[in-house]
């Protein structure tokens, strides 16, 4: 109950970043259902498709990747939203891979072979985010949009290294918590509790390791993984019709590619460390790309932007906070079976 009520506060801290647009901006609530219902309504199913494509490739690695004894499909799907939900309600999108390790690891699979499932979802998503981030940040910079695409590729741009590093790195050598980790731990719980913790965490980091060199150049995991960034590419282009389908009511003119790279951009530029889900972030990022922002001294004309700002509003509410309220249901679902599942065992 601890976890859900944090949950609770994450998405009310999400929402003042909305409010705020409309407390000082001249977007009132009656603009933002000026875009239709069928556009807001088709901004939403589009966003439902990326998110179950997203699962469905989680469920597709666990079955090439781990084998088919691994739960059933619907409960796989339940575990990809639920750890959606987590991703979705805290800085730089981390943590849902936590709950998925959770569901495989409850599942009887082994927390290094977990981990890699999960690792390697992470490794799709940051390798289709951060090459379309480049492309748009590139494409900004030809159009004369300096300021929008460099900070675009200069925030993909480490995200990327750390992570093609980590690939690079555990197929040649083990990864294991620095030194300092242990003494860390210590220092909030006991020492026999800090110890086992560290213990478990570096055998799940070597069975990783050894996921890694198994799978690193095997012809079946790189068609496997091809699959999934194919999965993954699929899912970003449904994440720009989300965009695309609210623009009737903006007067310049969008098509699925702007939407297409804008979307890009507004991810990466989410992944800042500052908000909860990228919030503010996200909007301010879309915005700029489309608008072609080239100096800081534009920064605040979203603030009177309304006509496009109403269109934004929209779109944030069809593919953020409506899909959390589906994704909430599934981590109740997932958590209360688990619950209801633990108090059975021990009843028996």
């Amino acid at each position: 109950m601890y976890t859900l009520n944090w949950r609770v506060i994450f998405i009310v801290v999400s929402i003042i970043p909305m409010l705020l647009i409309f407390l000082f901006t001249p977007v009132s609530l009656n603009d933002v259902l000026s875009v239709g219902v069928i556009p807001f309504l088709l901004s939403f199913m589009a966003t439902m498709a990326r998110i179950l494509l997203q699962a469905i490739r989680f469920y597709y690695f666990v079955r090439k990747f781990i084998g088919k004894k691994v739960s059933t499909f619907w409960k796989i799907i339940y575990a990809r939203l639920a750890g959606e939900f987590v991703t979705q309600t805290t800085p730089s999108y981390i943590g849902g891979e936590i709950v998925r390790i959770a569901f495989l690891t409850k599942s009887g699979v082994p927390a290094g072979r977990a981990a890699w499932v999960t690792t390697m979802e992470i490794i799709a998503d940051v390798f289709v985010g951060t090459i379309l981030a480049f492309i748009a940040g590139f494409i900004a910079i030809s159009n004369g949009s300096l300021l929008i695409g460099l900070l675009v590729i200069a925030i993909a741009t480490p995200t990327f290294g750390f992570w093609f590093f980590i690939l690079i790195y555990s197929a040649k050598k083990n990864i294991q918590l620095p030194a300092f980790s242990l003494k860390l731990a210590k220092k909030f719980v006991s020492d026999q509790k800090a110890q086992r913790g560290i213990n478990s965490i570096n055998k799940a980091l070597d069975d990783l390791c050894v996921m890694s060199r198994e799978n690193f150049g095997s012809f079946k995991s790189v068609k496997i993984f091809s699959v999934g960034i194919a999965i993954t590419l699929i899912a970003f282009v449904f994440h720009g019709v989300s965009f695309l389908v609210l623009t009737h009511s903006v007067d310049t003119y969008i098509g699925l590619f702007l939407s297409f790279m804008a979307t890009s951009s507004s991810t990466i530029l989410g992944t800042l460390p500052i908000t909860i889900g990228g919030s503010g972030l996200a909007e301010w990022g879309l915005w700029g790309y489309i608008n072609h922002l080239n100096d800081f001294s534009q920064i605040g004309s979203i603030v009177h932007d309304s006509n496009q700002l109403k269109v934004i509003i929209a779109w944030r509410i069809a593919s953020y906070y409506i899909p959390l309220i589906i994704m909430w249901i599934a981590l109740m679902r997932l958590t209360l079976r688990t619950t209801y599942s633990s108090s059975t065992s021990f009843q028996s």
